[in-house]
């Protein structure tokens, strides 16, 4: 489950004043200590709030929105914050940390179905039918803002350009799901891997990090089986591009030595 779209498109104008922020308030204050169940998180001066949910909204909305926002929760890297079949009470904001989703098939196989990065939301899985539909695991050492969805749902009746940006979180993920059927349905492996690279990196520099670099939370196993690839083929389609000079591949370590090439690649007309 990407949160962007593919093909590829540049960076918006949101993602662009978003860099100019940095991470430092993650631990800037004593209130880092105290426990997340009891830490009040502050939408309105969070690093992360042009790209997460409370995106436009003015100064009395924002301080609504704090005091729906109280708590934060720590996942474990490898740890589940929550499960297919729990009941669905709270959506999530990533604030530090790298997710992916999961379902298993019948046959008892999972199948990856997204990652997720700070700025991000989780569990909008559960609303049609109040239960989660997916695994949602933490990649790394993660924390997420708790937003408890019936609260949610009050104030954005109150304040409606809250309401117009939920629908528009909710438009995106139907736009995204076209784009992943896209993916899977019509690109060959090279494509496929190339727009699942440049929509990272592109994610990843809207938040302040290199627009070239990246270290990889997820197995090459869990990228294929999102892009519906084996690891083999994910594998060789990694080492091709290192020596066509696309990439520079260090185990997780990821550098875009040619990143024209790879957009030539996902964008390229075949008959």
């Amino acid at each position: 489950m990407l949160n962007s779209t593919f093909p590829i498109t540049d960076v918006s104008a949101a993602d662009s004043t978003a860099r100019s922020h940095t991470h430092s308030d993650q631990c800037g204050t004593s209130a880092c200590s105290m426990k997340y169940d009891t830490f009040k998180v502050a939408c309105s001066s969070c690093n992360l709030r042009e790209l997460c949910l409370p995106v436009g909204l003015s100064a009395p909305q924002l301080s609504h929105l704090d005091s729906l926002v109280a708590t934060r929760k720590t996942v474990k890297r490898g740890d589940a914050l929550f499960h297919t079949g729990d009941p669905f009470r709270s959506v999530y904001a990533v604030r530090t940390g790298f997710f992916k989703t999961r379902v298993s098939s019948e046959d008892g196989r999972d199948q990856v179905t997204g990652f997720q990065m700070a700025g991000e939301l989780l569990g909008l899985d559960g609303i049609s039918t109040d239960r989660h539909a997916c695994d949602a695991i933490a990649l790394e050492d993660s924390q997420v803002c708790v937003i408890p969805y019936s609260q949610l749902e009050d104030l954005s009746r109150e304040f409606s350009d809250l309401q117009h940006q939920f629908h528009k979180i909710m438009s995106r993920e139907i736009v995204r799901d076209h784009g992943v059927m896209l993916l899977l349905g019509s690109m060959r492996a090279e494509e496929r891997l190339a727009a699942f690279l440049l929509n990272l990196t592109q994610r990843l520099h809207a938040r302040g990090f290199s627009a070239s670099a990246l270290v990889l939370r997820m197995t090459r196993e869990e990228i294929g089986s999102y892009l519906g690839l084996k690891l083999e083929t994910v594998s060789r389609t990694f080492s091709k591009f290192q020596e066509e000079g696309l990439l520079e591949v260090k185990q997780r370590d990821i550098r875009i030595m040619d990143e024209a090439g790879l957009k030539a690649l996902v964008n390229s007309v075949r008959c």
